[in-house]
């Protein structure tokens, strides 16, 4: 059935963008499950690792779910499987008692470093053929409305 509400030209092109980047976000969680599966990973886990990782240094789980725009209570579950399989050290913050600061472990190193020469790899392929001022242009459009929506609590 086709959507019978009216939208303005941008409207609906935004609609589209909105739908297939849903299609799109799947494809991304199933691409990045069969990378970290060999590692015992999940897509999930893996963008744990990569916060603190392109971090440069220790987060809180509020910091985490803030960078990925995830759910503190989901990173919180995430977070503590990876500090009990060793991936993640749980540290004190000096600026927050209650609210640890998480690490990468060498294991956690280990596994994000393997993570990262897969998904470069990956990467370059799927990005074979499309020029880069096209993939700069979209990455522009997707961080505007990213960022829009972020101030914006209702739609």
């Amino acid at each position: 059935m086709k959507n019978a509400t009216a939208h303005s030209r941008a409207g609906g092109l935004f609609t589209e963008l909105v739908l297939e980047t849903f299609r799109f976000n799947g494809r991304l969680i199933a691409a990045g499950d069969a990378m970290s599966a060999p590692l015992g990973l999940t897509s999930a886990r893996w963008q744990v690792l990569g916060a603190i990782a392109l971090g440069g240094r220790a987060l809180t789980v509020a910091d985490i779910a803030r960078r990925m725009g995830l759910k503190r209570q989901s990173v919180q579950r995430l977070a503590d499987a990876l500090v009990a399989e060793g991936l993640l050290r749980r540290e004190d913050n000096p600026a927050h008692r209650r609210a640890p600061l998480h690490r990468l472990s060498k294991a956690g190193e280990h596994a994000y470093r393997a993570l990262d020469e897969r998904q470069a790899a990956w990467a370059a392929e799927c990005a074979r053929g499309i020029p880069a001022a096209r993939l700069a242009e979209a990455l522009a459009v997707i961080s505007t409305l990213r960022q829009r929506l972020e101030v914006t609590s209702e739609p």
